[in-house]
């Protein structure tokens, strides 16, 4: 339990994951919490008018080993869980929550906030100094203090409520992803399946002593199998198992928490002073309202749903033709495009996946960092690690100093969440002088190696580590005084620009060269192919946008204005009915395991996703235009957007990148939807 109350006496200040012991972390918890009330307590008590150093500074320095233990219990709780962590989790959340209101609700400190804030005008104020007084008045002011007792007192038991449900609800979605399994014995029904994708069906199988192949709600093993699988009774199967999800009124069933999380956050915007809870988060985001996000995903869903509709019946025509089938299915949609897409470009993933062995993309990666922004980053060896497959890195600028330590960790197992992401174990800040450099992760569920290949990625993992590492790269070059604006924390719906744009060297010719190698002879990816990613890049992109356009206008639904929901699955339908394409399935309900805005931070947020990507193909095309490895453009990005956090306005720091702000054109012309 000592181990957490100060810094590790390890490499680097590196986590000491190996002589953590679960039995510690309560107790941990409890006392890292007193140390930073007692720095809270010392601020109020401070007998010195209110200053920008004595109160908002120290404010924002302190709690540092609450939040080093928090950041290792909550990222280690969804990269390698097991029930007893989970129910530690259970304890600690509402311990964590109580805190936070603590500090939110102490009036006293709120005044000295209020005082140095209320003479802000007078104060000689940098612009992060300026920035960060904005967040910490706000941080009050959003968060009770200027509600009365009785309110103030209602909010701490919404706030308290909140973060239990919203724990539950992921609970609930991990258990019914590691409940279910999918066993088959006979070897045609396989038929269409790829090699490597059996062969790891057959390994899982064998792990758990049965005969024949085990397939999961895990995508690496999910995705190929509704994509190349023939048999369409068993696609159906396993896509029906996907969709419902905590939607099938067992212990897991997460409809009831899906209707209390809305009906606490409407109540807590309400008791702020807000019309919805949409109008509380957006108030803090570059779109700023509700109308504005609305405007912004209708005036998208105007544009691409002629393109969707149209490649819907290109599709459906294409299925019937080869199957004749009359009516696509939800399970039929993976099949029938990767059908059509090799017909069309005759590219598949199985062509491409032994141009991508795992070890080269990452190396890629670092090369591409390295070429832009001149960092270099080498494995080493002396550093703790929490699983066997994580891999550690030092991150060293051109001069050979350290820039951060990077974890990667890329492999599916039964204690780690589904999807991908990137955290931190250490934020980077500068304090008395010293530059404290951050301790980074990304987190991905990819094919795993099998006894005869190595972990070869399908296209689309290509992309999803390239953008896990541009949300890395922002967490890493990080350069900030203050810990709470420090690399990733920016406004939600810019935070995404770093992992969009880093996508983009993927298509690319010149950057594909660099690590795009057969596996077994080391051949460089074939010109011919590379056009076809290129071309294949915005196929179906109608269908594409429009997904991502319902899972954004599902979650404003939600959000933007109070109401009482009777049953979700009506609710969802409702809500999504102008972006359907394919017939309902009666079993399944997305939003009792959409996670983004139900257990993440994506609530009133997902529209970020397409906000994002305007920014991203704005600026990629400045790249473009100037080369894509150009080391002038670069040194811009770097400089006035991964350096600075969130120090200044978004739009201003893009606008100094840039020269302009972003153009909606750009993103519309590379989808080919103009």
């Amino acid at each position: 339990m000592e181990l957490f109350l100060k810094k590790f006496k390890t490499k680097y200040d590196s986590a000491p994951f190996s002589k953590i012991n679960l039995s510690d972390y309560k107790e941990a918890f409890e006392k890292t919490i007193e140390l930073a009330r007692a720095e809270i307590d010392a601020i109020v008590k401070n007998t010195e008018k209110p200053t920008f150093q004595n109160t908002i500074e120290a404010l924002d320095y302190s709690g540092e080993p609450l939040d080093r233990l928090s950041s290792l219990f909550f990222n280690l709780n969804s990269a390698e869980t097991s029930d007893d962590m989970q129910k530690i989790a259970q304890e600690v959340s509402p311990l964590l929550t109580a805190f936070s209101n603590d500090i939110a609700l102490n009036e006293d400190l709120f005044k000295r906030v209020k005082a140095v804030y209320d003479q802000k005008d007078t104060l000689t104020l940098t612009t992060e100094h300026a920035t960060l007084l904005d967040k910490k008045f706000k941080g009050f002011s959003r968060n009770g203090a200027l509600l009365n007792e009785d309110d103030k007192l209602k909010l701490r038991e919404i706030d308290t409520e909140l973060a239990k449900v919203k724990l539950t609800f992921g609970e609930n979605v991990l258990a019914e992803t590691n409940n279910y399994q999918l066993h088959i014995t006979n070897e045609a029904n396989l038929k269409g399946l790829p090699d490597g994708t059996k062969e790891m069906a057959a390994s899982l199988a064998k792990s758990k002593n049965l005969e024949g192949w085990i397939f999961t709600l895990d995508f690496p093993s999910y995705l190929p199998f509704v994509t190349y699988v023939e048999n369409r009774e068993l696609r159906k199967e396993i896509a029906i198992a996907a969709g419902k999800k905590s939607f099938q009124d067992n212990e897991f069933d997460n409809k009831e928490n899906v209707k209390r999380i809305v009906e606490l956050r409407h109540k807590r915007a309400n008791l702020l002073g807000y019309q919805s809870h949409s109008h509380f988060v957006l108030e803090e985001r570059m779109a700023q309202n509700p109308e504005k996000v609305q405007s912004f995903l209708n005036d998208l869903l105007e544009k691409a749903k002629p393109a969707a509709q149209k490649e819907f019946a290109e599709l459906t025509a294409f299925a019937k033709e080869i199957d004749g089938i009359d009516q696509l299915e939800k399970w039929d949609g993976a099949y029938y495009s990767e059908k059509l897409k090799q017909k069309l470009f005759s590219l598949d993933d199985e062509l491409l996946k032994p141009y991508f062995k795992l070890e080269n993309v990452l190396n890629g990666a670092f090369t591409i960092a390295e070429k832009l922004f001149g960092i270099t980053f080498k494995e080493i060896f002396d550093i703790d690690k929490y699983h066997k497959d994580v891999q550690t890195f030092e991150v060293l600028d051109f001069e050979g100093k350290l820039v951060a330590v990077f974890y990667s960790d890329f492999f599916p197992r039964k204690g780690k969440r589904n999807g991908a992401w990137m955290t931190s174990y250490k934020p980077q800040y500068i304090k008395d002088g010293i530059n404290e450099r951050p301790h980074v992760s990304i987190v991905c569920n990819f094919t795993p190696p099998t006894e005869t290949k190595p972990s070869l990625l399908t296209f689309n993992e290509v992309t999803t580590l390239f953008h896990e590492f541009g949300h890395a790269l922002h967490g890493m070059l990080a350069n900030t005084t203050y810990p709470s604006l420090s690399g990733t924390s920016v406004y939600w719906d810019f935070v995404e620009l770093p992992s969009q744009v880093m996508e983009n060297w993927c298509y690319e010719p010149e950057a594909l060269a660099l690590f795009a190698k057969h596996y077994e002879t080391g051949e460089i990816i074939p010109q011919d192919y590379v056009e076809k990613i290129k071309e294949s890049a915005s196929f179906l992109e109608g269908m594409a946008t429009l997904r991502q356009l319902s899972f954004g206008i599902l979650d404003m639904t939600y959000h933007r204005k109070s109401q009482t929901i009777e049953d979700v699955k009506a609710f969802e339908k409702q809500a999504m009915q102008g972006t359907s394409l394919y017939p309902d399935v009666a079993e399944n309900c997305m939003s009792t395991s959409f996670s983004h805005i139900f257990q993440g931070g994506y609530s009133s947020g997902y529209y970020s996703y397409k906000w994002a990507e305007v920014l991203d193909a704005d600026a990629f095309a400045y790249f473009q235009e100037n080369g894509i490895f150009n080391k002038e453009v670069a040194t811009k990005f770097k400089d006035n957007v991964l350096s600075k956090g969130g120090t200044e306005l978004p739009m201003e720091l893009y606008k100094k990148f840039r020269g302009q702000e972003p153009k909606v054109e750009a993103l519309l012309k590379r989808a080919g939807l103009l």
